[in-house]
């Protein structure tokens, strides 16, 4: 298994609709894009002070799967239309489990 781990913190203008819109838009994902095994994404629960604002954590069976997500047009579109215009700061990962 291939596991991609995306930590956001949105900018202070960010507003509430925009953040739902960017839940929404990922959600999507996973009806057209082929591979993805598992996928999940959720606002922070505020339990800690200083972490990031949202977390998506997305599972493929084989790297070649992972490729096939990142460089999918309706992911790149969500990217650039929803989630840069908004975005402070991004953290990522990716490892074989």
């Amino acid at each position: 298994m291939f596991r991609h781990v995306v930590l956001f913190t949105w900018t202070g203008e960010a507003t509430a609709e925009q953040k739902d819109t960017v839940a929404a838009e990922l959600g999507r994902l996973p009806e057209v894009i082929e591979g993805i095994r598992a996928y999940a994404f959720g606002a922070d629960a505020g339990v800690n002070p200083g972490n990031h604002d949202a977390a998506l954590v997305a599972d493929f069976d084989s790297l070649d799967d992972y490729l096939v997500y990142r460089d999918h047009p309706m992911h790149q579109a969500v990217i650039a239309k929803h989630i840069k215009p908004i975005l402070a700061s991004r953290a990522a990962v990716q490892f074989a489990c």
